[in-house]
């Protein structure tokens, strides 16, 4: 866990720049920056976009792994997880069809709650890799007081944010049946 306990302490900004220090200009693997399009074919594009990805997602997955930890550890200690054990059920099993189900809910919130913090971290990571995008676009967009588009691309943000909050509402009454609202 101390390598998500790192994960959850670098800025994903700081995490970019050792990124593209390592890979761009330490062992020359993956472009610094810039996105030559699709036009120049699948490989240059997807290793435009590598070290991006990782730069968000490894902060968040970081988190995620220590909140799915925290979970899976509370619900082993339960009865009922006790009790499958005791009738003799696989450890696999008990694992994946009881423990990890009834730990999802506090991932699934945990889940939907970084969405809108990586939304807010490809602003940033849109102008460290100097890639096309609403970030960049939002970006330019206050640096010119173009409200029309600041307002605009807020708005198709804070849509995305409501709709992904309601497909983790409806995927709590997929994970756990008691949710689920009685007629």
């Amino acid at each position: 866990m101390g390598i998500a306990q790192l994960g959850v302490a670098i800025p994903n900004f700081w995490f970019a720049l050792l990124l593209v220090y390592v890979f761009a200009v330490w062992l020359r693997l993956l472009p610094a920056g810039g996105f030559p399009g699709w036009g120049a074919g699948i490989w240059p594009g997807l290793k435009a976009l590598v070290l991006p990805a990782v730069a968000l997602a490894l902060p968040q997955a970081a988190i995620l792994a220590r909140v799915t930890r925290s979970a899976m550890l509370e619900v082993l200690g339960e009865d009922y997880i006790r009790t499958a054990r005791a009738k003799g059920m696989p450890r696999r099993t008990v694992l994946w069809r009881h423990a990890l189900r009834n730990a999802m809910i506090p991932v699934l919130t945990i889940m939907g709650l970084q969405f809108s913090f990586l939304l807010a971290g490809t602003i940033i990571i849109e102008n460290v890799f100097y890639l096309p995008g609403l970030g960049r676009l939002v970006f330019q967009a206050i640096t010119q007081r173009d409200l029309i588009v600041v307002e605009g691309v807020v708005m198709l943000l804070v849509a995305s944010v409501v709709l992904v909050n309601l497909i983790v509402d409806i995927l709590y009454a997929v994970v756990d049946p008691r949710l689920r609202v009685r007629a």
